[in-house]
């Protein structure tokens, strides 16, 4: 077990690094100049030369690179070209709104996409299998920001129920006192169905997929010959023995949420990582850019290690 955690912690870096490398060089061979757009229209070509050596845009790209990845290893993101502050003070006054819009999204689609795939695959060719069909097409399908302006038109402007936009800490609200718990979650629920709805696609197709694998294998005759109810044979035999390759598409589908984070903030104008990220590529903040990248790769190789790790205990028959 040991030896596998260091296994795996030793291929990440390898890939951490050519992800770093990979959007360093990005950035830095696309069109548009940083110093250009921070000087403005009316600087001078001095001005903006002053400004690239102020900020070591003069210097070789495999220096700057180097230069750049010798902090990093120290735990220093570099500062804001355009804010002028450290990325890791950025990220960390960015970071609650995105891991409550995060979490609450896996915990609503998991809720949601696991049972409703489990009794499609219990009642396969009815009413709630085809619904399904339907609901994880149109999933797919429709863009997430299509969504979001959709549910705002519903439940923001038509009913009136939900607020819009805007994002206030369960924690440092007004005078201290936070947004209180119904006020945090009443403004993140929008957020959370719009984001929600291809996790939940992706998840409850993958479910009726294995749930309804599992209903044709001999264990599950047995337990109903053995006058186990519907209910025990679904939960205890059936989903289970299915759980392996539900909880890897939860896993893999960390990608889709971390795409739909940005665009869904910006829907929402929530101040998380996602809006951060917008900010940066529009102001060509190219240490912003490459932490949050940083991050978010770290954060999808973190959880496909716990999801291996989760296998030990979904499937005896799992050794490492």
């Amino acid at each position: 077990m040991l030896s596998f955690l260091l296994r795996r912690i030793a291929a990440v870096l390898p890939v951490l690094l050519v992800v770093s490398l990979v959007v360093f060089l990005i950035l830095r061979l696309a069109p548009g100049d940083p110093a250009a757009a921070i000087a403005g229209n009316n600087a001078t070509n001095e001005d903006i030369a002053k400004i690239r050596t102020q900020l070591g845009l003069d210097s070789s790209i495999p220096v700057q690179y180097g230069i750049w990845i010798g902090r990093v290893v120290q735990g220093d993101l570099g500062y804001s070209f355009y804010l002028s502050k450290p990325v890791t003070e950025l990220i960390a006054q960015r970071i609650e709104p995105t891991l409550a819009l995060a979490l609450g999204t896996v915990i609503l689609a998991v809720l949601i996409a696991v049972p409703l795939g489990t009794l499609a695959a219990w009642r396969m060719g009815g009413w709630l299998d085809r619904l399904l069909s339907g609901f994880s097409v149109a999933g797919f399908s429709i863009p997430v920001f299509v969504i979001g302006y959709l549910l705002i038109y519903l439940f923001a402007i038509r009913l009136e129920w939900l607020p819009v936009q805007g994002y206030k800490s369960l924690l440092d609200g007004a005078g201290g006192a936070g947004a209180g718990p119904w006020a945090w979650m009443r403004q993140l629920i929008l957020p959370w169905m719009t984001l929600a709805m291809i996790y939940v696609a992706l998840i409850a197709r993958v479910t009726r997929a294995s749930v309804s694998e599992a209903l044709t294998e001999d264990y599950i005759r047995t337990a109903r010959a053995k006058g186990l109810t519907e209910r025990a044979v679904l939960l205890h035999h059936a989903l289970v023995n299915a759980a392996v390759p539900i909880v890897t598409v939860i896993g893999i589908g960390v990608a889709l949420l971390i795409g739909g984070v940005v665009v869904t903030e910006t829907v929402f104008a929530i101040p998380g990582l996602g809006s951060l990220t917008v900010d940066a590529v529009l102001n060509r903040d190219f240490p912003v850019i490459q932490g949050l990248v940083l991050l978010f790769s770290v954060s999808y190789v973190m959880v496909n290690l716990l999801v291996d790790l989760s296998y030990l205990f979904l499937d005896p028959r799992i050794r490492y």
